[in-house]
């Protein structure tokens, strides 16, 4: 497998994880918070390393590609509404949060996040590799 696909999914884990304890710990405690805010950083870091160096290739590799063409532009109108919910929920409970409403808030965005990260494991990370071996 490509080591920066090895990378980005690792980094989905890592994702996950630090989601997963944000809402253990409960965004209202320290520990909490911190997790959450370091899942936003995470994030970040990872989009930017799929906009450096994946999705360069795919684009170059699109140009003679109408399917792929198609996936990425695909992909990138998912993408729009996906950051559009992160940045809505990390601007939300940037200082905490707690009850039923972030519960809901949180579960939205996890499922958001996994749905998007298992279609990029399944679909894009697979035309990189096919074009890296």
């Amino acid at each position: 497998m490509s080591q920066l696909i090895d990378e980005l999914e690792k980094e989905h884990v890592f994702i996950a994880e630090l989601l997963t304890k944000a809402k253990k710990a409960g965004v209202t405690s320290k520990d909490g918070l911190d997790q959450l805010l370091s899942a936003k950083v995470m994030l970040l870091t990872h989009l930017k390393k799929e906009d450096t160096k994946l999705y360069p290739i795919l684009k170059s590799a699109a140009e003679r590609n109408k399917d792929l063409q198609q996936t990425l532009d695909l992909f990138a109108k998912d993408m729009n509404e996906t950051s559009k919910a992160a940045v809505q929920f990390f601007e939300k409970y940037s200082r905490g949060g707690e009850g039923n409403e972030f519960a809901r808030d949180f579960g939205r965005l996890y499922s958001t996040l996994q749905t998007r990260m298992r279609k990029e494991e399944n679909t894009l990370y697979k035309e990189y590799i096919k074009l890296n071996p």
